[in-house]
């Protein structure tokens, strides 16, 4: 079976971009992607976005993209998973090159979210919801992570304080990413001052409304061989996994259950033949301080009701036995929805390469985990050093 590795990286800082368009983002990380892969044409594109239609009243994001980053006339489409697009990307990408019927694929994942209101991109996020089941009865997407939090914390015994400490760590490791929104590491104090946005759900507990794009090159060995990419930056990815559950809250088996990311880590590391002890850290979706510590239970990290624990522990931090968002994680690097996935591959990427700002000692093996909805349609990819 053909291998697919990434040969290529790059990103855009994450912030508030208001002299750049979506395309001027998007087409930078693609350019700083290719000069690193050292290429010049690629056989395709995949663009990973969730709402640049309501956003930025532009779809069509393929041909936008491609056009204006002088790629000529090659296939380029859109990929929406709601917030797990850029990790559906991704996964589009590598298996257009298993397939054999690409040989060099560009990936890119991009949003520009701050020229709406507020108001505006609190409603258009809550898209990635039910519309008719929550969106109706003016439930948000903020809202529906508080109802998570809530329980969970009733559920299993766990106070506000212990799930601030997920961003806590995050804004530790995000201070040492000059790509990172917020590069300050912050306290459980900061944390607890800040204000409710639904309650138990606090300002600091939530991933900010930021613009930012990031892009990947994917090929194969024998093609990288070719092109003559030196081996030391090749990183594989060497499993892949992606499922769906109840889009709406109401109808989902186990609240406290991210039952869809559990299905796509087992698939994925069946595919990579590892195992959850095998992976040296993680680059999990923690939109909100919940979902991180709902993902570590779902993939295997944590039992059931102690993915927290492990926060309180000590164990998430870069030095830990489970490091996770070793660059700032969408609570500091930032969370420009479509492209996550994709700054997350990034940030493995170097990771695995050793040119990490925030370098996790001998790193061999990563995973990243995007999510979509409140944990409705969710992509897992395992990448592993050559």
């Amino acid at each position: 079976m053909r291998k697919a590795v990434i040969i290529g990286a790059g990103m855009t800082p994450v912030g508030e971009h208001w002299k750049l368009g979506l395309r001027d983002l998007a087409v930078e990380a693609l350019l700083k992607a290719m000069d690193d892969a050292g290429i010049d044409r690629v056989d395709s594109l995949y663009v990973g976005n969730m709402i640049s239609g309501p956003l930025v009243e532009q779809e069509n994001l393929g041909a936008l993209i491609a056009d204006w980053a002088g790629l000529g006339n090659i296939p380029a489409v859109k990929i929406e998973a709601a917030c797990a697009s850029g990790g559906a990307a991704v996964q589009e990408g590598v298996k257009a090159v298993l397939s054999e019927l690409e040989d060099v694929v560009a990936v890119v994942g991009v949003e520009k979210m701050t020229d709406a209101w507020p108001s505006d991109t609190t409603r258009y996020l809550a898209y990635a919801a039910d519309a008719e089941w929550e969106l109706f009865h003016g439930a948000s997407f903020v809202a529906l992570n508080a109802l998570v939090m809530r329980y969970y914390m009733k559920t299993y015994g766990y106070t506000e304080e212990d799930l601030a400490l997920f961003a806590v760590n995050a804004h530790a490791n995000g201070a040492k990413n000059p790509y990172a929104m917020f590069k300050r590491p912050i306290s459980v104090e900061t944390v607890m001052r800040s204000p409710y946005i639904a309650d138990p759900v606090k300002l600091f507990d939530a991933s900010p409304v930021c613009d930012g794009a990031a892009a990947v090159i994917i090929t194969t060995p024998e093609k990288a061989k070719e092109l003559g990419v030196p081996k030391e930056k090749w990183v594989e990815v060497a499993g892949m996994g992606r499922a769906i559950d109840t889009i709406n809250l109401a109808n989902r088996e186990n609240l406290l259950t991210l039952k869809a990311a559990k299905i796509a880590a087992e698939r994925a590391y069946k595919m990579a033949g590892v195992e959850p002890k095998d992976i040296d850290f993680f680059e999990v979706h923690d939109a909100f301080t919940i979902m991180a510590a709902l993902s570590l239970e779902a993939l295997g990290v944590a039992k059931k009701g102690e993915g927290a624990k492990l926060a309180r522990e000590g164990q998430i931090a870069i030095d830990g036995d489970y490091p996770i968002q070793t660059m700032g994680g969408l609570k500091s690097r930032g969370h420009p929805v479509g492209a996550t996935g994709v700054y997350q591959t990034v940030e493995a990427v170097l990771q695995l390469r050793g040119e990490a700002p925030n370098q996790v000692p001998d790193a061999e093996i990563g995973l990243t985990q995007n999510i979509g909805g409140t944990g409705s349609n969710i992509t897992v990819n395992v990448l592993r050093r050559v």
